[in-house]
């Protein structure tokens, strides 16, 4: 039998394909198993025989999910779960220049629906000396900011520390990492320059919005401060 010519018409078996299905498996399992943040997994050896697949397999797949912060390997004592750091794994992929267009507008969308709806947890959070430093950040800021485009630094100083109010780190961490994408699609041509600069609520009215008024007030003071960049992606 001449096996050469067999052999040059056999095709290479896609192992990633493999991989990919015990990864899905082996987070499947862990559900149904209801394991929690610091219990520990079954040995490579009973995962491959249960799965009915190599050990060679198991192992990139369980290398996968370590890469992705859902295990992690403790000398002597196998692999456990763990909670990831989600935002360590996006912000690996949130740069502008990797992002296409479409993705790059809706993060931009992101950022105005959760600065207006952050105005529950600002209310109920909000200290006296958070007033006074909101207030040294305005007193930092041009004359007449309800007709003006913000500048980059007042913007981040700003609502960073509205962010900061919420007490959510999960929010602030998200924040910052909207920043770069939302200054990049507000320079770029991915939304429409405005014909005309329309008035709305400053910094300033913000905060007198804040010490004075209630969580829906805030909401429609934020929705009309953040009125330009609406009337962008709609007008």
């Amino acid at each position: 039998m001449d096996f050469s010519s067999l052999k040059e018409n056999l095709q290479v078996i896609d192992n990633s394909s493999l991989v990919d299905k015990v990864e899905a498996n082996l987070v499947d399992l862990l559900q149904r198993r209801k394991l929690r943040v610091g219990d520990s997994i079954p040995k490579e050896m009973e995962l491959a025989e249960s799965l009915g697949v190599s050990r060679t397999v198991v192992r990139e797949a369980l290398t996968r999910l370590k890469l992705m912060g859902l295990l992690e390997s403790r000398k002597k004592k196998g692999a456990f779960i763990t909670s990831p750091d989600i935002f360590s794994i996006i912000k690996k992929s949130m740069n502008p220049v990797m992002l296409d267009q479409e993705t790059l507008k809706e993060i931009f969308e992101i950022r105005l629906v959760l600065e207006i709806g952050m105005g529950d947890f600002i209310f109920n959070r909000i200290k006296k000396e958070d007033i006074e430093e909101l207030r040294e950040i305005v007193s930092q800021e041009p004359a007449q900011t309800d007709t003006l485009t913000f500048r980059t630094e007042h913007e981040i100083a700003f609502h960073g520390k509205l962010y900061e109010i919420t007490g959510n780190d999960t929010l602030k961490k998200f924040q910052k990492m909207l920043l770069p994408i939302f200054d990049y699609v507000q320079q770029s041509e991915l939304i429409k320059k405005p014909a005309t600069i329309k008035k709305y609520v400053s910094h300033k009215g913000l905060v007198d919005t804040i010490e004075n008024g209630s969580p829906e007030l805030f909401r429609n003071a934020m929705r009309n401060h953040l009125e330009n960049y609406f009337a962008r992606l709609f007008d």
